[in-house]
């Protein structure tokens, strides 16, 4: 079995400002090293980025790009079609904006992978959120998706696996970012 780990983040955070919200620091490092760092801890066996700006390459990642302004749709279908290219089964996506998400969590919606339908999604308790994992057979309907909803809609039927406390927040603004910093 191959599960892809898909980090997306080609946003246009026009929440943050005219800052990009990724290159943003927190405790010491850019706010996309932390989601980063948690994806490379999981178990899996591909990692794609997806980015429309030009950046650094992220170690351990095969960037995928998309154009700058994309909707979150057309991010999440490129790394899905990223994933489907290398033959993956599923695939685990998580936003780069969300600096607190476990390697631990990530494990354990991979544990939960029970072939090509699987569909889990994370949730503190109040909503089903990424991370999520979904196995190849939603892929089609992954790729064809528009507008900024991304897997939104194929959430509402996921199985949920629960998360730590607080580690679902991201950031997408200055103020989310301070508040943040002060945790």
């Amino acid at each position: 079995m191959t599960i892809a780990g898909i980090l997306l983040a080609a946003g246009r955070s026009t929440r943050f400002g005219a800052d990009d919200k990724l290159v943003a620091v927190l405790e010491g490092r850019p706010l996309i090293d932390h989601a980063a760092q948690a994806l490379r801890d999981a178990p899996v066996g591909l990692r794609f980025v997806v980015r429309s700006k030009a950046a650094d390459a992220l170690d351990g990642f095969e960037t995928v790009r998309v154009a700058e302004g994309a909707e979150m749709s057309r991010s999440l279908a490129a790394g899905i079609a990223a994933a489907r290219a290398a033959g993956a089964e599923g695939a685990l996506v998580l936003l780069a904006d969300m600096p607190f998400v476990t390697p631990a969590h990530l494990a354990a919606l991979v544990a939960g992978f029970a072939g090509r339908s699987t569909l889990l999604a994370s949730t503190d308790g109040t909503r089903p959120s990424p991370p999520a994992l979904f196995g190849a057979d939603r892929f089609a309907e992954l790729e064809a998706g528009s507008g900024d909803a991304g897997g939104r809609r194929l959430l509402a039927a996921a199985t949920l696996i629960a998360a730590p406390p607080g580690s679902l927040r991201d950031i997408d603004t200055p103020e989310a970012l301070a508040a943040a910093r002060g945790r």
